[in-house]
């Protein structure tokens, strides 16, 4: 059951008949006073909490109804509504645990969808404790390893995965958290709509809006044509923000009115369009770091990460090497016509040894290269060490003194190396260094270095 709490009857008329469309049992009760006497003897799935209840339109009302509700009993899900929203009172009702926060008038769609989300997500988890168990249940092809760390992963996306919660992915780079994304959209009701990827740390600030949201003919000097945006292209599905911590300030603005609203501008037009996307975002930086530097806004974390998941760097799930490895070479037997590579012994517990900072993405790599160069197919240690870069000692004998050179310097210098050796093949080269061909062409233009079309 699903207690409304409100002091304007038509508002309270209207979600009633609105949740007895949806088949919803709820109630409806006009003060704080009321619902604190019937909460004394009941327990509501959810409660739908207005701000204000007098003439005082701060939300205080509100906030400390739902103090005390949180302090009675923390298990009850609560969702904000008010008609005087401000972004500090968000953040506020947030922090006190609020599972959403909406604005009046609201959108109907909107607001089933925010309600059912988190009613699924009160729900008891279910025991899956293996990964045969998982794999029964959900489509978790693309995802390799069965370590205590990676089923609890597994176990959430599972969980979260049919409700339409904004997903914040956390992860060091390389730790897999593209395949998260995508694992989510599959297992989810969106799973045959479109999933669209943005790199939002190749977008500039002037570019951000035309990306994201399109642009007409002539919004601009250099717009000839017109262009759909991410979010248009992402309709019904799901769009995955990757690096979202790199976005600069003035986007992150523009970004938390289309999550807060759910609607957009096209640039150029004044047409608004509805955004019906789920959001899944990605980053390898800290954002509660970023929030207390002020270079991250507290309210745009709080609308990303109704569910948080931080995937385990590969030093942390060191029993999933092997079955990442033989995946590896399964695809490389096909890929090079080799289907008598193997791993020895040795060389596996060899790699379960190394630290590998560049996680699954280094493994990855380290292993094709060995096969690429290798002249046998049972691969051993010394094949292995001549390619890693794990193996290397610790020390400051391989990075420039500092001050000798900066950061782009640097990577300039990585890459024009990487192409010497590879001979310009971008796909190799991309792969050797961890980046995606579309990153890899950006710095080569960012760095001015030559390159051929491929």
């Amino acid at each position: 059951m699903i207690l409304i709490l409100d002091d304007d009857p038509a508002v309270r008329t209207s979600l009633l008949l609105l949740l007895q469309k949806e088949r919803l049992a709820a109630m409806a009760l006009e003060s704080p006073a009321e619902a604190q006497a019937f909460l004394q003897e009941n327990r509501p799935d959810l409660i739908l909490l207005d701000m204000n209840f007098s003439v005082d339109t701060s939300g205080e009302e509100g906030l400390r109804f739902l103090e005390w509700v949180r302090r009675r009993d923390a298990t009850i899900p609560v969702i904000l509504i008010t008609g005087w929203a401000t972004i500090d009172l968000a953040v506020r009702g947030m922090k006190l645990g609020a599972s959403d926060f909406l604005h009046k008038p609201w959108q109907n769609a909107h607001l089933v969808q925010s309600i059912r989300t988190v009613l699924d997500l009160a729900r008891p988890a279910e025991e899956l404790s293996t990964r045969r168990t998982l794999d029964r249940s959900f489509d978790f092809q693309a995802i390799v390893g069965e370590s205590d760390p990676m089923l609890r992963i597994l176990e959430t996306v599972g969980r979260v995965a049919g409700t339409d919660a904004s997903v914040l992915i956390l992860g060091e780079s390389g730790t897999g958290k593209e395949l998260i994304a995508e694992a989510i959209h599959q297992n989810s009701q969106r799973a045959r709509r479109p999933f669209v990827k943005v790199n939002l740390g190749g977008i500039s600030a002037s570019l951000f809006e035309s990306e994201l949201f399109g642009h007409v003919r002539g919004a601009f000097t250099d717009a000839r044509f017109d262009r759909v945006g991410r979010f248009d292209v992402a309709n019904k599905g799901t769009i995955f923000l990757d690096e979202i911590g790199d976005l600069d300030p003035s986007s992150q603005v523009k970004l938390l009115r289309v999550l807060q609203d759910r609607t957009f501008e096209v640039l150029g037009s004044s047409k608004t369009k509805n955004a019906d996307v789920r959001v899944i975002s990605a980053t390898n930086r800290n954002l509660d770091d970023m929030v207390r530097a002020g270079s991250f806004r507290e309210d745009l974390l709080y609308r990303i990460n109704l569910i948080t998941l931080r995937l385990p760097p590969l030093r942390e799930r060191v029993d999933d090497i092997p079955k990442l490895v033989e995946f590896f070479l399964g695809n490389l037997r096909e890929i090079y016509g080799r289907p008598n590579l193997a791993l020895a012994r040795e060389a596996l517990r060899w790699l379960k040894t190394q630290p590998l900072p560049g996680n699954i993405r280094q493994l990855k790599n380290l292993v094709e290269r060995t096969v690429l160069v290798a002249d046998h197919d049972v691969l051993d240690v010394a094949d292995f060490q001549v390619h890693s870069q794990a193996s290397r000692p610790a020390g400051r004998d391989h990075l420039p003194a500092v001050g000798a050179m900066t950061l782009d310097e640097m990577e300039s210098e990585m890459i024009r190396k990487a192409m010497a050796f590879h001979q310009g093949k971008i796909a190799r080269v991309a792969r050797a260094l961890g980046l995606t061909r579309s990153s890899l062409y950006r710095r080569l233009e960012k760095f001015g270095i030559p390159y051929e079309e491929q």
